[in-house]
């Protein structure tokens, strides 16, 4: 199945006019607990006004929220799609440009809007649907030290005669090794 950004938008987008304080923004922002609001003039989009945008603005000497309109502070070039757009451009356009969010205008009436959050809802969505077609497992890569751990095993089998015990190679001597000596031990100083 593939998704469009309409099946994740949030359709109540609350918007906010150019002309509007940065003080109102807060508020509507705070009290929806949102973080980008489209801006509109005469009911058509004109840019996007993010919560790090107020802050950025407002952490400027001698600005005063009450005073300032919302369009000093906002992004012109709001990242738009139309509805129907493919989820998979959505969200890899929303990455590749760290984009917060893509407001889904049709003509430039607001429809709806596609945040992270939102591409967060998308995702437990995709993790917790149950696939249709089982995805191939990725193999893993093999290493040639995994590749000689592997072989080890067949080795030993085959130099075990009938009896189990361990061959020699031909031309090897039959006589055991001598044992290795230990190393003496170190003296401890009495400090």
């Amino acid at each position: 199945m593939t998704y469009v950004v309409d099946d994740f938008m949030t359709r109540t987008v609350h918007t906010i006019g150019t002309q509007s304080p940065l003080a109102e923004a807060h508020r509507i922002m705070n009290e929806h607990a949102i973080r980008h609001l489209p801006v509109l003039e005469g009911g058509k989009l004109v840019g996007v006004v993010s919560m790090r945008d107020l802050h950025l603005i407002e952490t400027l000497k001698g600005v005063d929220p009450k005073e300032v309109p919302v369009e000093e502070a906002m992004a012109q070039e709001a990242y738009t799609v139309p509805p129907g757009t493919a989820l998979l451009e959505v969200a890899r356009t929303m990455a590749m440009h760290k984009y917060g969010s893509a407001v889904v205008a049709r003509e430039g009436r607001v429809e709806g809007i596609f945040t992270t959050i939102d591409a967060m809802k998308a995702l437990e969505t995709l993790l917790t649907t149950p696939q249709t077609k089982a995805a191939p497992k990725p193999q893993k890569k093999t290493t040639p030290r995994k590749l000689a751990k592997k072989s080890a095993p067949r080795k030993a089998a085959a130099r075990k005669g009938a009896r189990g015990e361990a061959k020699r190679p031909a031309g090897k001597s039959a006589a055991k090794r001598p044992a290795r000596k230990a190393a003496p031990a170190r003296k401890r100083s009495g400090r």
